[in-house]
């Protein structure tokens, strides 16, 4: 038996006037998605525990299986160990961000412009976090290059309450005033994100990217505050070999936490011009040299939802239905061995808020073998799935119910 799961990040969504009412998961043209839910089961999940904020990290552990009330160290550390940073029980990972903020005087008095730095490549950014590491690199803090916008700052022997830390993509917009570091540990977080923006304003790499008509990665952001983690072997806990494709350090981390095999693609960049194709071949043979379990991580949607582009958000979906989806259960269908797919977003990013909400969201779970229609459902989006009385709510049971289906 095969197992694939399509996550499709941040596919969820509100209702749009600009789409006649409707969300973009019922206006994209996906045929493949639409025939497995009506041969399936379709229903809703919470995939964000009463407690947590609405983020990939907590609702993918959950999609995945591993309760984030037993594991959830923080978002940081999860990219830390995709890094290979090895750290020690008294390192504090933390997430940093390369952003684009506004040029007022006072930091204080800043916009949130843009929480990517208009989608800085890896090598221009691996140029910024060198200065960064030269500036800001002690016996106390070390600066790790990751991917695009995303790096990590591990602070040894770091504080591990400082208050509440914003993810930028949260305030995207917005004057960063109230959302700036205010607790009293977190005082050099705060020392380091000002004199970045001095350090950055005039790097080389942004006065190439200004030139170019880019915006400047023109400070740091730091969040995502937390301790080592540790999980349990995906393969000792359900008897699945398992493996992970996705572009982002976030779910490699957990892959490589679990002991999954983490599966890199070439191209594959998070966004709408990722390697689609290449992600679905990545996932076939994946199963054809021994895996059990392929997790397919597509970021592009939440990204589409963050920066509210309403046309690439359906067309994304329409996209992974072509280009990931069908290429995958066309392989599937030719294998004489029974298999299951299970298809959902991480939790909801609402276009029109810009941001993650812990609403419930809509899944299909399909088992070739036990394929019966409901020729009522006709589409897999969330109101369909919200008529079926499906509801489970608790999001690590989920993956049992897909295991045991």
């Amino acid at each position: 038996m095969k197992h694939v799961v399509l996550l499709c990040d941040g596919m969820a969504d509100y209702p749009l006037e600009q789409l006649n009412g409707k969300t973009p998961m019922a206006v994209a043209e996906k045929p493949n998605m639409n025939t497995l839910a009506r041969f399936g089961m379709v229903g809703m999940v919470q995939t964000v525990a009463d407690g947590f904020k609405p983020g990939s990290d907590v609702a993918n552990l959950s999609v995945m299986g591993y309760d984030p009330k037993l594991y959830y160290t923080g978002r940081s550390p999860l990219e830390a160990a995709s890094i290979g940073i090895k750290m020690s029980s008294t390192d504090i990972a933390m997430r940093c961000n390369l952003v684009t903020l506004s040029e007022e005087e006072n930091y204080e008095d800043k916009t949130m412009v843009d929480y990517c730095a208009d989608d800085i490549s890896t090598a221009e950014a691996e140029e910024i976090v060198k200065s960064l590491k030269e500036a800001f690199d002690s016996e106390e803090f070390t600066y790790y290059s990751g991917v695009s916008y995303r790096h990590c700052l591990i602070w040894h022997h770091g504080a591990e309450d400082v208050g509440d830390l914003t993810p930028p993509h949260d305030i995207s917009g917005r004057v960063v005033t109230e959302y700036l570091p205010n607790h009293p540990a977190a005082e050099k977080l705060l020392d380091m994100m000002k004199k970045s923006y001095d350090l950055l304003k005039d790097h080389p790499i942004n006065q190439k990217r200004i030139a170019r008509g880019l915006r400047p990665a023109n400070s740091i952001w730091l969040w995502g505050n937390g301790k080592s983690a540790a999980l349990p072997s995906f393969e000792e806990k359900n008897g699945l070999h398992g493996a992970v494709i996705s572009a982002v350090d976030l779910i490699k981390g957990i892959g490589k936490l679990a002991d999954m095999d983490v599966i890199e693609v070439e191209g594959a960049t998070g966004y709408i011009d990722t390697n689609f194709t290449g992600k679905a071949q990545a996932c076939i043979d994946a199963l054809q040299n021994g895996s059990d379990f392929v997790y397919i991580h597509v970021e592009a949607p939440d990204e589409c939802g963050h920066r509210f582009e309403i046309e690439n958000k359906v067309k994304s979906l329409e996209i992974i239905d072509r280009d990931v989806l069908k290429p995958v259960l066309d392989f599937l269908d030719q294998q004489e061995a029974d298999y299951k797919v299970m298809i959902l977003p991480d939790h909801a990013t609402p276009l029109a808020l810009k941001t993650h909400v812990s609403d419930p969201i809509p899944f299909l779970i399909y088992q070739k073998s036990k394929a019966a229609e409901h020729p009522q459902i006709t589409v897999f989006d969330e109101e369909t799935a919200k008529t079926t009385g499906v509801f489970v709510d608790f999001g690590p049971g989920l993956l049992t119910q897909f295991l045991t289906y």
